[in-house]
């Protein structure tokens, strides 16, 4: 497979990258007319802010998209340092803003700020450059698993003190996909994964309205005007959109039918948009752009650059388990669970971060020798 560049950029995963930012800025603006018609007396307030927060994401990745592997690999635990501090910060009265019980953002002048989306890109910087100058102790000692564990623990309370528990699920799913990949000790990983796991479920069965959410989603009709509204009008609105959609501009449900319109729940919207056709086409462009992100860690391992490709590995994870629970939740196969698409949902941090993990991918692959490929085993 000869790889397409253009000016050392590696043309496909630019490409796929780039239509998930047309997207969503299509279907925000669509998603959010009437909303900010109404709050604001502007009906493109939030497309013009959503405007601004794709150049800035795009200057943002422009900068790390300059700086080589070697740097993040040298920085890794300041990166991480700074995620934890902004994630106490968020957690400090008079500081944080609390918004529907959720104490997740920093305000800064006209934006805010989510720790929460910067403390995943710092969990995977951290733990890659770990899996680098650890190797040997990860795969074979205990001590040598168990200390990215307690980081991974410690960054877990502070993400459920706000409380925000898709973060936490994302954050953990990554950072134990990223240690089975590096090679860990099987016995060490399930014993771990399973104290984890039991973990999740106590914090869901102690908090009234994570179960509440677990029983609506097993039946929304239950209660259609209190815990299932929100379920029951994404279905109605992927319903409505049939193969080809209502057309863009045409939604019924964002007209204060679908709470979250163009942040959580922008998928339904879209699909109600532009059918079961463009809901695919959106799919499509996701496991596109998560397949060349593993091409390019493969390339890496086989390269042996390391770091690059455990990088790879976890932005590979975080996007496509991100994206797979936003869509999941908005489909309804999987409880409600506030979390953005990646890329398309409306929210700054969230779309800055996302780009710069995509500049570092793109900064990976640029490295990486032309030679270098997977080659296919002769078979036995």
């Amino acid at each position: 497979m000869v790889v397409a560049t253009r000016n050392g950029l590696d043309a496909p995963l630019l490409l796929l990258g780039t239509a998930l930012l047309l997207v969503g800025m299509v279907a925000i603006s669509s998603a959010s007319i009437e909303y900010a018609d109404w709050h604001y007396g502007d009906g493109w307030f939030h497309a013009r802010r959503h405007l601004v927060y794709v150049v800035l994401a795009a200057a943002a990745a422009a900068v790390v998209y300059r700086l080589p592997p070697a740097f993040w690999l040298a920085t890794g635990w300041l990166w991480l340092l700074t995620g934890t501090g902004l994630l106490v910060l968020v957690l400090l009265p008079g500081i944080g803003k609390d918004v529907n019980g959720s104490q997740r953002w920093l305000p800064i002048g006209p934006f805010t700020l989510q720790p929460s989306e910067f403390a995943k890109l710092a969990v995977v910087i951290y733990l890659a450059g770990y899996l680098v100058r650890q190797t040997e102790q990860v795969r074979t000692q205990w001590q040598g698993f168990l200390k990215p564990v307690g980081v991974l623990a410690l960054v877990t309370v502070l993400l459920m003190a706000e409380p925000d528990f898709g973060a936490t699920v994302i954050v953990v799913v990554t950072a134990f996909g990223m240690l089975f990949l590096a090679g860990v000790k099987l016995t060490h990983f399930l014993s771990v994964l399973l104290v984890s796991m039991l973990g999740l479920l106590a914090l869901v069965f102690a908090a009234p309205y994570r179960m509440q959410r677990l029983i609506t989603y097993t039946d929304p009709w239950a209660d259609p005007f209190g815990s299932g509204f929100q379920l029951i009008q994404s279905l109605i609105a992927f319903g409505r959109g049939e193969w080809l959609g209502v057309g863009l501009g045409n939604s019924v449900q964002k007209l204060f039918y679908l709470p979250e319109a163009h942040t959580d729940f922008v998928f339904s919207i879209w699909a109600e948009e532009t059918g079961f056709l463009g809901a695919m086409l959106v799919i499509g462009l996701f496991t596109a752009l998560v397949a060349r992100i593993l091409w390019v860690a493969r390339r890496a391992e086989v390269a042996g650059e390391h770091f690059g490709a455990y990088l790879s590995y976890g932005v590979a994870l975080v996007l496509s388990g991100q994206a797979f629970v936003n869509m999941g939740v908005s489909s309804g196969l999987l409880p409600t669970k506030g979390l953005t698409l990646p890329f398309v949902s409306y929210g700054g941090t969230s779309l800055i971060v996302c780009c710069c993990m995509l500049a570092l991918v793109l900064r990976i692959e640029r490295e990486l020798p032309g030679a270098a490929r997977p080659q296919r085993r002769p078979r036995q």
